[in-house]
């Protein structure tokens, strides 16, 4: 057996909890994550992450999304979640002024058309295909978008819960 997951699964509901939310923000789908204890596998962990996540209405992702730092922008704090954020957004920490401020401008817009934060899988992506993606993305109507966000989110989260597994 993994020993990070059992550990996981011995955990004290609130604590395991407190664990996930480093993972995602939305303490509706802890709850829900932690209720689904004991996991036999990582995997089976990432993929019960996965499927709550995209069961969750809305406000719960929402909720979720208010936990992220805009891209581009540094994750304050010593947590685990922020370390993770600046890991993910490492490749768009060096940028050029240019590119910054280009950032700058499709997060206001982004925030603008849709009212929440632009949220986009930043790992191994060059600021360039950050800018292009979030560019491309204002052309999406208001419900298609929800559902690109909610895939975004759900990649993220099961590179975190992968990570939890792994420290």
């Amino acid at each position: 057996m993994h020993e990070r997951l059992t550990w996981f699964n011995a955990l004290p509901a609130a604590d395991a909890e407190r664990e996930l939310s480093a993972c995602c923000a939305s303490p509706s789908w802890a709850r829900a994550v932690v209720a689904s204890r004991p996991y036999a596998t990582p995997e089976a962990l990432v993929t019960t992450g996965s499927a709550t996540l995209a069961a969750l209405p809305w406000p719960d992702i929402a909720e979720a999304l208010a936990a992220h730092p805009r891209i581009g922008q540094r994750a304050d704090g010593d947590g685990r979640d922020a370390t993770w954020s600046r890991r993910e957004q490492a490749g768009v920490a060096d940028s050029d002024e240019a590119t910054r401020l280009a950032l700058h401008e499709v997060n206001r817009a982004y925030e603008a058309r849709f009212g929440h934060l632009f949220l986009i899988f930043a790992n191994g992506r060059s600021p360039a295909e950050i800018v292009a993606a979030a560019t491309a993305r204002l052309a999406n109507g208001a419900a298609a978008e929800r559902e690109v966000v909610r895939a975004e989110l759900s990649r993220i989260t099961a590179l975190r819960l992968t990570r939890l597994m792994d420290e």
